[in-house]
């Protein structure tokens, strides 16, 4: 997931992020996105629950674009 956040809530943001189980790695970046989120879940359902009610909520989020990758 490519995220914009807040100027200079970068670092709160991750660690906010890091916190979420699903998340399995995350980074900040320089840019047109400010944080990069790989998470993984079992099913498209849980997908849309981890990016609805753990991920959007977050506060000083501007937007999300998410990037489905399945092997």
């Amino acid at each position: 997931m490519l995220i914009s956040c807040e100027i200079g809530e970068e670092q709160t943001l991750y660690s906010q992020l890091k916190e979420i189980p699903e998340i399995k790695n995350c980074l900040i970046t320089y840019g047109s996105y400010d944080i990069v989120a790989e998470f993984e879940t079992e099913n498209s359902g849980d997908m849309n629950q981890v990016i609805t009610s753990k991920i959007r909520h977050l506060s000083n989020i501007r937007s999300t674009i998410t990037l489905r990758a399945i092997n």
